[in-house]
């Protein structure tokens, strides 16, 4: 609950007193530390937790959060085999909520691969699972997998009605975190409006590098490759006639659009 409410310190904290009673406290440590931006320990962290972790109900628990850490990795590959290995096990019965993480799985996987269509068949199936098991905290998380899709294929209207909702249910939650997040991702007003010739994914990146996010968490929180952020901003500071991230920034506050 500490993780959710953004209070990393105090959750943090109450994992290693967990591990100083004998318990593990992965992967829920490893998906803080990937949050935070330390993707590398979160890895290395879920990859042990795979090797060890064989009963099939350990995985049932332990796949979801690993193919969380590795999509916020940018490793695709890897998450889409996790996501592949969970969809059999979660068909055993009383599973419903592993099922409603193996779509969830997929959505977030489809998206990163691009093909939005999938992404609103997978997340459509999680979210209904969710609500089946009363969980809205994850009914939530995967609203946000939709809404960047309905963005790509231009239904702004349809995003907003499911970025709203998302955020709607994570203040309600106490999720303050993710309600900020899927506050910022909710389509700007009046559209193809922005200074300069910017477009709507690079004023998103813009105001994410305005919040002093890097490049990594960018790409997580927008569903996006590292690469294709590097390109975002490329053509960004072209545009702004800019040379550094602190200079964009400076524009951003300047322009109100952070």
């Amino acid at each position: 609950m500490m993780l959710i409410c953004g209070e990393l310190a105090a959750a943090e904290q109450a994992y290693q007193v967990s591990a100083e009673h004998g318990g593990d406290p992965q992967p829920g440590l490893a998906r803080l530390w990937a949050g935070r931006g330390d993707t590398q320990a979160a890895v290395a962290a879920v990859e042990r937790c795979l090797r060890v972790r064989t009963v099939p109900a350990q995985r049932n628990r332990l796949l979801p959060q690993a193919n969380d850490v590795f999509l916020m990795a940018g490793d695709t590959e890897r998450a889409g085999a996790l996501a592949a290995e969970l969809e059999p096990l979660a068909q055993q019965p009383g599973c419903e909520s592993a099922l409603a993480a193996a779509a969830h799985a997929y959505a977030c996987l489809e998206l990163a691969r691009g093909d939005a269509p999938a992404v609103l068949l997978y997340a459509r199936k999680a979210i209904q699972g969710w609500d089946r098991v009363g969980c809205p905290y994850r009914a939530a998380r995967s609203r946000l997998v939709p809404g960047c899709a309905l963005r790509q294929l231009g239904d702004q209207g349809s995003a907003h009605a499911e970025l709203q909702a998302a955020a709607d249910t994570f203040r309600r939650l106490g999720a303050l975190p993710e309600a900020r997040e899927a506050q910022n991702q909710l389509p700007v007003p009046l559209p193809g409006r922005y200074p300069v010739g910017l477009t709507e994914r690079e004023v998103q990146v813009l105001q994410l590098v305005a919040a002093g996010r890097s490049n990594r968490d960018i790409a997580a929180q927008l569903y996006l490759s590292e690469k294709t952020v590097a390109r975002h901003l490329s053509n960004i500071f072209a545009k702004l006639d800019v040379g550094s991230r602190t200079a964009a920034a400076a524009w951003t506050f300047a322009h109100h659009l952070a």
